[in-house]
């Protein structure tokens, strides 16, 4: 699809100088502008790609006059940063604006589908189904019984919602996720084997939450497994059983978190932590990455290390540890010194 320099600043209300016909199909950074593509220039470290880039139209903040002669049209705005932002916002609603239902597909005859539904090819939607409006199911995807979507929400291609789960409004679900696994819920039996426990509950999303690529969030063995509003997980994140995450936490990448812990509202979790189970994690809390965390956590702490304790306590205790040897040759030379002088 392409635009031109007047369309676009129409949309983010700038000004045009240069060519108001010329036109743009794709988006570039500025030191790798094309014919035919849109760049910006908000940090004034890349001021100089401007009199070199190829691409046909450059969004820059009003006050920007260029020193020497440039080829792109320029559209001025207050903010060339936020105007780009505010771009890329509408160029991904028309590339996602898919409505219909491709073939070959199952929908079972009891699911429910609001309007402006689209249900991508090799989609399986089971029975009893519930996808509010403007729902977005991409190919090969799965959506369990009794499953219920809320109302401008995306599945991503190949992501699986089993039976009985519940996703709130506003939600992404990116590739390859998985909710609503089976909980790792196992008993030891007089042969030493280990029997499976029935995972009978479900996982539930709230409204606006997103779940990154390959992040899996098990169903409770009995109740739920809950992830408030607002919750962020990144791609590659184990939520084990009966977890409960707060409202607008934040955790990153290839992080795990056992099963039954409580995780407040407004955390930020670092990549690759492990939170054992059955513990309360506070509101505002900060982990740092790859930390252990292996007890309850207060409000507002920050942690960091494995077993994790307090993140300034952490930082003295490095400058220490780090210079061990010269510290351990110290306290060897000084007893020397001391055996020398009995």
């Amino acid at each position: 699809m392409k635009f031109t320099a007047e369309q676009i600043a129409g949309i983010l209300e700038g000004t045009v100088v240069g060519d108001p016909n010329i036109e743009v199909s794709q988006l570039a950074k500025i030191e790798e502008g094309t014919k035919g593509s849109l760049t910006f220039l908000a940090n004034p470290k890349y001021k100089s790609y401007i009199y070199k880039t190829e691409a046909s139209i450059t969004i820059v903040n009003s006050d920007f006059n260029p020193e020497e002669a440039i080829s792109t049209t320029l559209i001025k705005v207050d903010d060339a940063y936020s105007a780009f932002t505010k771009l890329l916002e509408y160029y991904n609603q028309i590339k996602m604006n898919k409505s219909g239902i491709e073939q070959p597909s199952f929908i079972s005859d009891s699911a429910e589908l609001g309007d402006n539904v689209y249900v991508g090819a090799f989609t399986y939607i089971g029975d009893n189904v519930k996808i509010g409006d403007n729902v977005k199911i991409f190919p090969n995807s799965y959506v369990g019984d009794n499953v219920n979507i809320g109302d401008n929400s995306i599945v991503f291609s190949g992501a699986k919602i089993y039976s009985e789960c519940i996703v709130g409004s506003d939600c992404v679900i990116n590739s390859g996720a998985i909710i609503g696994a089976d909980g790792f819920g196992f008993a030891p039996n007089e042969k030493g084997e280990y029997s499976k426990v029935p995972q009978i509950g479900n996982v539930i999303l709230e409204d606006n939450v997103d779940i990154g690529a390959g992040t899996t969030i098990d169903r409770a063995t009995l109740g739920s497994t809950i992830v408030r509003s607002g919750v962020k997980l990144d791609n590659q994140i184990q939520i084990a059983h009966n977890v409960e995450i707060g409202k607008n936490t934040v955790i990153a990448a290839q992080t795990g978190v056992a099963g039954s812990t409580k995780i407040g509202e407004g955390c930020v979790i670092g990549g690759q932590v492990g939170i054992a189970g059955h513990l309360t994690i506070g509101n505002n809390v900060k982990v740092q990455a790859q930390s252990g965390i292996g007890r309850n956590v207060k409000d507002d702490e920050i942690l960091q290390g494995s077993p994790s304790f307090g993140y300034s306590d952490w930082n003295k205790s490095y400058v220490y540890f780090k210079n061990l040897p010269k510290i351990v040759k110290s306290i060897n030379e000084l007893e020397k010194k001391v055996d020398g002088n009995n």
